[in-house]
């Protein structure tokens, strides 16, 4: 005689559905909060991205800058920039602004502005310094073949950049850039040289500078300029 194949209720294989446990409960909530913020993230996004083009645009930026209460040209919306790993000088796509805001645990502009001392924080740890600085540059070339920056920019850049932390060099480097004839424009190897110049030669003896070793020659140049200005 066949055995039946029927289960008691709460054997395994029972269609007798199961309560949810806090661990479910936590999820579900979790999800709709995170459904919640981003949609918040999105509505921000939309109060300045521009209607056409579906971006965050220059005039965009500046609504922005005004709601942060801070100036387009604070190092701080550079950082911003940074954050979301924007592309374009300028301009803000939404999944980019998505990236920074969520990173950042900011949904409202009152969040964003609470954010941005943290951030400059963030920034200024190592590594991140050295990634952010090589961004800036980045950032700043307009074209998509452009590999450096005519001097005028660069001397603004790296007076953005770097002149909090390394003032009287940046001061002085900028003054010889101004100063020469040798360079146009500014690329990458020579900005990033610049930063490793600034953390590892004293200054203004330049004692421990070694011309042999492989530093860019305007900074060799730079030496030399500044000890003939010493006398």
């Amino acid at each position: 005689m066949r055995r039946s194949s029927s289960k008691k209720p709460g054997q395994a294989g029972s269609a007798a559905p199961a309560n949810p446990s806090a661990a479910d409960l936590l999820r579900t909530a979790s999800s709709k909060a995170t459904s919640k913020e981003l949609e918040r993230i999105d509505g921000l996004f939309s109060a300045y991205a521009n209607g056409s083009s579906g971006l965050i645009d220059p005039e965009g930026i500046e609504s922005l800058c005004a709601d942060l209460e801070v100036d387009h040209t604070d190092v701080r919306i550079l950082m911003l920039a940074w954050k979301m790993q924007a592309e374009r000088q300028g301009y803000f796509t939404l999944d980019e602004w998505r990236r920074g805001l969520k990173s950042l645990r900011a949904d409202t502009i009152s969040k964003l502005k609470k954010a941005l001392p943290e951030l400059e924080k963030e920034v200024k740890r190592q590594p991140n310094f050295a990634d952010f600085y090589a961004y800036a540059f980045r950032y700043c070339l307009t074209e998509e073949k452009q590999k450096s920056i005519d001097i005028e920019s660069i001397c603004e850049l790296l007076d953005l950049v770097l002149g909090n932390q390394f003032r009287a060099q940046v001061d002085y480097f900028i003054e010889y850039l101004k100063a020469q004839n040798d360079y146009k424009v500014i690329n990458m190897d020579q900005w990033t040289g610049f930063l490793r110049f600034c953390n590892e030669i004293s200054f203004p003896d330049f004692s421990n500078y070694d011309p042999e070793l492989a530093w860019p020659l305007v900074l060799d140049n730079f030496v030399d300029w500044m000890q003939a200005k010493q006398g």
